[in-house]
């Protein structure tokens, strides 16, 4: 059986994936994906996915793309910790209402600060500035629970704990949430993997990102 998986590891949505696998416990093929060289816009790779994002899965034919939806389906398909995301309907929901917390509240001001430097249309301060604008609601929710969605680690923690790291490479102190740190903090320490997978492309992530702004 081989699950492949077409990423770049300085994404976060990519580290996602590849933090949940490791924690899940499935082994992952990795394919790396030069968006710099257009390979995402290859014909045999707009097959996969029409939309030329990565990550992309591809479990023996089916692919899958969405890095949220990929974790979600390696808990469900491969998972025997059903702690990480319950088979329980309810704890499930909340599991998903963070992952969809991280995507529009968490991630949503960093892409639209990051994705345009990409492109090539300079820094703008404003909506760099704009980054840690929701952490107060991550703050909030870590007021009185260990991780984002309980007692124990999900893999909404994973989706957020990539998402937070980028903060970090932008210059974000986290150290004004206390909260978001002692959290952050934990799931360094607890997440198979961290270093080699979040740690290593948060560091390639910094590097691109002060190439860009220099620029």
């Amino acid at each position: 059986m081989t699950i492949d998986l077409y990423h770049i590891s300085l994404s976060s949505p990519c580290r996602a994936v590849r933090l949940a696998a490791k924690l899940i416990g499935v082994d992952l093929n990795l394919k790396v994906i030069n968006i710099f060289e257009w390979e995402h816009l290859t014909p045999e790779f707009l097959k996969m996915n029409p939309q030329h994002t990565i990550p992309v899965l591809n479990d023996n034919g089916f692919y899958l793309t969405e890095s949220r939806a990929i974790m979600t389906y390696l808990a469900s398909k491969y998972g025997t910790n059903y702690s990480l995301y319950p088979k329980d309907v309810q704890k499930k929901a909340i599991v998903d209402q963070k992952l969809f917390f991280d995507m529009e509240i968490i991630f949503q001001p960093f892409k639209d600060y990051f994705l345009p430097l990409v492109l090539k249309k300079g820094h703008d301060e404003v909506k760099f500035q704009e980054i840690p604008r929701n952490l107060p609601f991550l703050e909030k929710i870590l007021e009185n629970s260990e991780f984002v969605a309980g007692g124990s680690i999900t893999i909404a923690d994973v989706a957020l704990v990539t998402t937070v790291s980028n903060y970090e490479v932008v210059g974000v102190d986290l150290r004004k949430f206390p909260n978001i740190h002692r959290w952050y903090t934990t799931c360094q320490k607890i997440l198979p993997g961290y270093d080699e997978i979040n740690l290593k492309g948060a560091v390639e992530l910094k590097e691109l990102w002060e190439d860009l702004k220099s620029k």
